[in-house]
């Protein structure tokens, strides 16, 4: 019986090596796609929708008629998962994510469509490097169908999984409701316990956003009415998104004009050019106060 020690170096060197997975930041992951501010108010704003994607024609070719649905968010938060007829929902709201979330997601569609149907979708934390949603999708508006609840993940011939119910009724409980405008693409009224909001998630640069909400904060014009208040902003994903506080009694339907008659504002501010005059520069610097980043 041989007494020599194994040189642990060689055995270091014969193991093959892992591949260190590197995360890289994306601050605007949905450019590119023509309906953009919509993905951001999925993803961040909406809290029960849905959207039909449509696969390249190369990943239709090579998996057939499966259907593939955007929604907000799915049972305790998957990433994605798969009917027994084949169907797949994609997750838009989910707890682990990368730093590319346009790299994620397109992750779970790949993922999910090498599932067999009804199986269970293993996506990784980290995707590394790869095809995003620009690259497998076939790019259009999203045709966005809103819910009242969650309903809609179950079938109504499947027996309920019983954490998939209790994450139901949970996910339902904590719903406002929520309508989307017409008056303009991406924006949302919702209704909280003693108040309303309008949340707009702006197409155009940031930058360019910004002054023009400059320009119309310094003459005055920045609120939707009388009762309004113009609560601030965020940064979601590269674009901003700013809210307004407005009276809760109210319905939907009676803000369309008012939120109508800003965005003629709002368009009419971003097509002015040069530098902004000290009142909207004092504006600008207030609006940066009351801002929030979300990543």
């Amino acid at each position: 019986m041989s007494k020599r020690r194994k040189n642990p170096r060689s055995a270091a060197e014969a193991a093959p090596k892992r591949q260190k997975l590197r995360d890289t930041f994306v601050p605007r992951p949905f450019a590119g796609l023509a309906d953009e501010p919509e993905w951001v108010a999925l993803r961040e704003l909406v809290p029960a929708a849905s959207a039909p994607l449509k696969l390249s024609p190369e990943l239709a070719a090579e998996h057939g008629d499966r259907t593939v649905t955007l929604a907000t968010v799915l049972p305790m938060a998957w990433p994605a998962m798969t009917k027994p007829d084949g169907r797949i929902f994609i997750g838009l709201q989910r707890h682990v994510q990368s730093g590319d979330i346009s790299r994620d997601l397109a992750v779970a569609v790949l993922c999910a469509l090498q599932t067999e149907p009804g199986g269970t979708v293993s996506v990784p934390a980290l995707p590394g490097e790869g095809p995003r949603l620009q690259d497998i999708l076939v790019d259009g508006p999203l045709e966005i169908t809103m819910h009242d609840g969650f309903e809609f993940w179950l079938d109504e011939d499947a027996s309920d999984d019983p954490n998939v119910k209790a994450s139901l009724e949970r996910a339902n409980a904590s719903i406002y409701p929520t309508v989307r405008l017409a008056a303009a693409r991406a924006a949302y009224w919702c209704r909280v316990p003693d108040k309303g909001h309008v949340r707009w998630v702006l197409p155009d640069d940031e930058d360019s956003a910004l002054d023009a909400l400059s320009r119309l904060s310094a003459a005055g014009e920045l609120l939707l009415g009388d009762g309004t208040k113009f609560a601030g902003m965020f940064r979601a994903h590269g674009l901003l998104v700013p809210v307004w506080d407005i009276p809760g009694e109210p319905e939907a339907a009676e803000w369309e004009t008012p939120l109508a008659d800003f965005a003629k504002r709002y368009a009419d501010a971003l097509a002015e050019t040069g530098p902004l005059e000290s009142a909207a520069r004092r504006a600008k610097q207030g609006l940066l106060g009351r801002q929030l980043t979300l990543r």
